[in-house]
């Protein structure tokens, strides 16, 4: 949104494609899962009447949305993108699968995954994580607005603390909300490390794959 109200603001976008092209151009191989909320959120939805179900679907919708537009922007830039997803929409995006993600990721490309996990009651966090897990990544950088997990909320709390490690065990038993517990739980099994650092800074993304600590690392 950036520092609009709703939709999508161009000049983040374009923020974030520099961001990505600039890891890419490093020579990593980047998977990319975005979220719908600055256009719908499922929950939200259900508690304004929405089937939730229904509801989660549309969030699916608009994670699509979202990755369509930040794939025409990495294009734009010069980066080959290929876009998947949890839901198949042809010709829009192919249906997500292992092969087809890692094969693309293979030949260079940076690889948009849209629609969540392609099922309700599971979040982009899920997704997030289900598609890391899947496609064997070194590690999940889940960026956000904060530069990483803090004893309590840093935007609220002054005398909030950060970690620069913390494991799963310590983090779930502190109560701290890294990502929902499902996603969680899925990469502490998988033994996913999480990154949480800062995306709204330019230059972040490509401070974390150099190995600068900027963020937390959760494992």
């Amino acid at each position: 949104m950036g520092e609009q109200d709703y939709g999508l603001d161009p000049k983040m976008l374009t923020q974030y494609a520099l961001e990505i092209k600039t890891v890419h151009s490093a020579g990593c191989q980047v998977g990319v899962v975005i979220g719908g909320g600055n256009i719908f959120r499922g929950l939200q939805g259900a508690a304004q009447g929405i089937d939730r179900v229904q509801g989660d679907y549309m969030g699916m919708m608009a994670t699509l949305i979202n990755s369509i537009a930040l794939q025409a922007e990495l294009e734009k830039q010069g980066v080959p993108t290929q876009l998947l997803s949890g839901i198949e929409i042809d010709p829009i995006a192919r249906k997500m699968s292992r092969s087809r993600a890692k094969r693309n990721l293979e030949k260079g490309k940076v690889v948009i995954i849209a629609g969540g996990t392609g099922n309700p009651f599971f979040t982009t966090d899920t997704g997030a994580a289900l598609r890391a897990v899947e496609i064997e990544a070194d590690i999940l950088l889940k960026g956000t607005r904060v530069d990483g997990v803090y004893t309590a909320d840093p935007e609220k709390d002054p005398t909030a603390t950060k970690f620069k490690a913390i494991t799963f065990d310590e983090a779930y038993q502190k109560g701290f909300s890294v990502m929902d517990l499902t996603a969680f739980a899925l990469c502490k099994e998988n033994t996913m490390p999480i990154y949480v650092f800062d995306m709204n800074k330019i230059g972040n993304l490509l401070k974390v794959v150099n190995g600068e600590e900027i963020g937390t690392i959760v494992q």
